[in-house]
């Protein structure tokens, strides 16, 4: 399963490089190369489990050898939904590829057809979904605002096209467009 690997020295680590750490794939997040007064030096790591998502800080000695994972990232154009997967197509092979709810996870509250995403697989098994930062999106349903409500008033909840919840400002009325932050739900304004 893990055949096209690599090996690489800690000092050559970048963000967004997947490391192999005992048959399971973590994305470097962050890294800092420390060369303290006394000792040698280190690389301090904060690593994303692929699959879990899980975080965790990891220290490695400043030239260890890690063994890198081949991923290979594409722009695909969301489809479909077929039962539990999702359904995109490589925008330059016209392949399908499909992928579970569970690999898509809350990105599935920002993904709108037609929508340009990038899908990370190794060796053809889907990793993750990248969407774009923020989205724009139709409101579907939320409650009036009150007379006199300003933008400082407050938030209330609002309905998306994709069913999805987001907290708006009050003045935010039915069927107005808003830009939405795909990473955590937050409303970014008015589209």
């Amino acid at each position: 399963m893990y055949g096209s690997l690599a090996v690489a020295s800690t000092n050559d680590l970048k963000n967004g490089m997947v490391l192999n750490l005992d048959k399971e794939l973590w994305a470097v997040v962050e890294f800092q190369h420390v060369k303290p007064g006394k000792g040698p030096a280190f690389v301090r790591t904060t690593l994303k489990h692929v699959l879990t998502g899980k975080v965790v800080d990891k220290t490695f000695n400043a030239g260890t050898k890690v063994e890198t994972a081949n991923v290979d990232k594409r722009s695909m154009q969301y489809l479909y939904v077929d039962g539990e997967d999702y359904v995109f197509m490589d925008l330059d092979t016209y392949d399908q590829i499909h992928v579970s709810g569970e690999t898509v996870g809350d990105g599935v509250n920002y993904l709108l057809p037609e929508a340009e995403v990038v899908v990370a697989t190794h060796e053809g098994v889907p990793l993750y979904v990248e969407l774009p930062t923020s989205v724009i999106v139709k409101v579907t349903y939320t409650e009036p605002g009150l007379q006199g409500d300003r933008s400082t008033g407050g938030n209330k909840p609002a309905t998306i096209e994709t069913g999805a919840t987001v907290q708006v400002p009050l003045f935010i009325v039915t069927d107005e467009k808003i830009k939405v932050d795909t990473r955590d739900g937050r409303y970014l304004g008015r589209a």
